[in-house]
């Protein structure tokens, strides 16, 4: 009997086998002990009678194993027990869903109020008691080491079962939003090996309070004076009955944007509501839903952001053959647009090119000319004398693809757009045309344009907030007598609006189509009569409608810019992983794209660290350099573009989001710990039960004496040293000449 870790410690031996093994056991020992003597006997000397007695210590060994002995040892505990008291200091334990008389507290609060109190101080009295804090947010302020922080339930467990060898048992006390390091069930073996039990309160509600949360909105990086502003939002609901609403945005200029919106009963909204901003600056915008009489809390139904919205000159560039009325009135929408700079070049097929105040005499048939136009209308023109070139055509492809311009093609009754699809740009037309009918469609009675289930909520297509109110517009919106000859969208396209009456083996015939193309977009419009919805509003829809195209279609370009140099980022708000593809356009000191030369990116996260950035030149002389990064954490990630052959430097802004492992708002996790209650031996109840919980505890029996075993039929050493005196027997043997 000896002394260990505070108690007294009795060593014994188990066997685990049975009669009939141990009499083989004994049979085959007996036998190996005669043999081991008559060899012994026969052939004389200390060597003979060394080897067999070697032998006869192998096989006693060998058959000892053969019972399967272990080792026990039985500590007999003299120290007081320990009862360790853990307590949830994760960020998840912010969700107020604790009723505590007629508030509801945070979880947070509902423990730091039952701490104030002593509640283990009954637990003393059973042993030493040990209170301790388990996944607290770290003292680091860095955005990411919050975001990064987890509840690690399983690690909790087991240190205090290292930590402290006579532990009687456990009281946890958490929501059981574990999510983080291995899973706790594995830590509840290890306690039901040692006999120790867990007990836990569960702090929170297993059901969510009746409660809307406005749980997600996403804005941009910037806006644009008179563009229209897409914010996606995600509202879940807690209640048991369907919600009938509004979202509202309120940017502080005095006029709210509503939406009406419909929430389903327990479930989830994901919508987008449209905002147009008014002044220029950086402006906090809200986003709020009334609350309900019967939510529980209404402090969640809010959210705060920035935006930067400024004021840009967009270049536009309006391309047509004859002056029909839809390029009378386009050009007219343009000049009046005080975000708008507009071109026009008039291929007249008598008259030769139109002149006038902001007439061009001539296509801008250079990299350096065109490359300065966001946006090109191409009309009722195509490819021949009189009209644009072959290297014309090419210049605008690599416009919309390389430098994120876009395209709108706006046919006419000439079918002039038949010449375009041999060429550049056929691949970039949304549509597929009936070559059969270049001149069109036209019909006797009036028809308009329907909405289709995307046009209903594209910005190109908003003129109204409220969904339902804006296909009421659409519906009303005169219609037109002559339409392009459609036959269908081709694959990637996305079809905004279809001819009302006519169908095709494909369906409805598409009128309004969308389509990427490289880092640009492309617009289709089947109709040169948008001008007719000037009827009775005069330019209400009408220029609304272009002004939105022309703004939709430039956001990309102008989200970093300097003179001689612009970077444009997808996506415009990465979260932390994702691959961030970068494109820069940069000029020389001559106003040329950059055709020789090297650029360099830095970028330095909100840590503080360096990345450099190679950017690859594209074919095609548009002095376009691409690169891209995988942002590791969340924040703003400073970029610093330059080249210096050029003179140019541009420095930007990539703001990263950082997903929060820690979910505020989810509702408690008891599951896995009534799994750890039942496993151990312990209990667990609900906050009101913490008084019955600890009760439980302090009835336990006196812990029994630890017991130790030692497998030696399982040990390695043993094992190893068996095998050891077999190598010196049969090394023995050799030396001895024996065969």
């Amino acid at each position: 009997m000896g002394t260990y870790r505070g108690g007294f410690a009795l060593t014994t031996w188990s066997f685990a086998s049975s009669l009939w093994l141990i009499l083989l056991g004994a049979a085959v020992w007996l036998g190996a002990a005669w043999l081991c003597w008559q060899n012994a006997t026969r052939r004389g000397g200390k060597a003979a009678v060394f080897m067999e007695s070697l032998r006869l210590v192998i096989m006693t060994l060998l058959v000892f194993t053969l019972f399967r002995p272990e080792l026990v040892r039985r500590i007999e505990r003299k120290e007081s027990p320990q009862i360790a008291v853990l307590l949830d200091a994760s960020g998840s334990m912010a969700t107020r869903d604790v009723r505590g008389g007629s508030n509801v507290l945070t979880r947070a609060e509902w423990l730091a109020a039952r701490r104030a109190t002593n509640f283990w101080k009954p637990l003393e009295k059973s042993g030493k008691v040990i209170v301790e804090d388990f996944s607290a947010r770290p003292a680091d302020t860095n955005f990411n080491a919050q975001a990064e922080a987890g509840t690690d339930l399983s690690a909790a467990l087991e240190a205090s079962l290292q930590r402290h060898k006579n532990l009687r048992a456990v009281l946890v006390l958490t929501d059981g939003d574990w999510n983080s390091g291995k899973p706790p069930l594995l830590a509840a073996a290890r306690f039901r090996e040692t006999d120790t039990p867990i007990f836990a309160v569960g702090v929170g509600a297993e059901q969510p309070l009746p409660d809307l949360v406005l749980e997600r909105a996403t804005v941009p990086s910037y806006g644009l004076i008179g563009e229209q502003i897409s914010i996606p939002f995600r509202i879940a609901s807690h209640l048991p009955r369907e919600v009938k609403t509004q979202l509202i945005i309120d940017a502080g200029d005095g006029e709210e944007v509503k939406k009406d919106i419909t929430i389903p009963a327990g479930g989830q909204l994901q919508d987008a509501i449209v905002w147009s901003p008014r002044n220029v600056g950086e402006q906090t915008v809200s986003l709020r839903l009334p609350p309900e009489a019967d939510e529980a809390l209404t402090d969640n139904n809010a959210q705060q952001f920035r935006i930067a919205v400024r004021s840009e000159t967009l270049k536009v560039l309006v391309v047509d053959s004859l002056p029909r009325w839809e390029y009378r009135f386009l050009r007219n929408a343009l000049e009046r647009d005080p975000g708008v700079e507009s071109h026009c070049v008039l291929f007249h097929p008598s008259l030769g090119p139109g002149g006038g105040r902001n007439y061009l005499t001539a296509f801008p048939g250079t990299k350096e000319q065109l490359q300065r136009y966001d946006v090109i209308f191409l009309g009722d023109v195509g490819v021949g004398e009189g009209e644009l070139k072959e290297s014309d055509v090419a210049l605008i492809r690599g416009l919309v693809e390389q430098q994120g311009s876009g395209l709108i093609f706006l046919p006419g009754r000439r079918g002039r757009q038949m010449s375009l699809l041999n060429g550049p740009l056929a691949d970039l037309m949304p549509v597929q045309l009936d070559d059969k009918r270049p001149d069109g469609v036209a019909l006797q009675n009036e028809v308009p344009l329907l909405l289709s289930a995307t046009g209903k909520g594209h910005l190109l297509t908003r003129f109204d907030g409220d969904e339902n109110r804006n296909d009421d517009i659409w519906k009303n919106l005169p219609g037109f007598y002559w339409s392009a000859a459609v036959e269908k969208s081709r694959p990637g396209s996305e079809v905004l609006a279809v001819h009302a009456s006519m169908r095709n083996a494909w369906g409805r015939v598409p009128l309004l189509v969308t389509r990427p193309a490289g880092s640009g977009k492309v617009l289709f419009m089947g109709t040169d009569s948008a001008w007719r919805w000037r009827r009775g509003v005069e330019d209400k829809w009408h220029y609304r409608f272009w002004s939105q195209v022309v703004r939709w279609m430039s956001h990309q370009r102008h989200l970093a810019e300097r003179a001689g140099v612009r970077l444009t980022f997808s996506p415009e708000t990465p979260n932390a992983g994702d691959t961030v593809f970068l494109q820069a356009t940069v000029l020389d000191a001559s106003g040329f794209p950059l055709e020789k030369g090297k650029v360099d990116g830095k970028i330095t996260t909100p840590g503080g660290r360096t990345e450099q950035l190679d950017f690859a030149a594209l074919d095609g002389g548009w002095g376009v350099f691409k690169s891209s990064f995988v942002p590791k954490q969340g924040g703003p990630h400073k970029i610093l573009l330059t080249a210096d052959s050029a003179g140019r430097k541009l420095e930007t802004e990539i703001t990263v989001t950082q997903p929060v492992r820690e979910k505020v708002g989810q509702p408690a996790n008891f599951t896995v710990l009534r799994e750890l209650a039942s496993l151990t031996g312990g209990a667990i109840g609900p906050t009101a039960d913490l008084a019955k919980v600890i009760e439980q505890i302090t009835l336990l029996p006196e812990p029994k004496p630890l017991e130790q075993r030692i497998r030696l039929w399982a040990d390695p050493w043993w094992a190893g040293s068996i095998l050891g005196l077999l190598t010196a027997y049969w090394v023995s043997r050799k030396l001895a000449g024996m065969v």
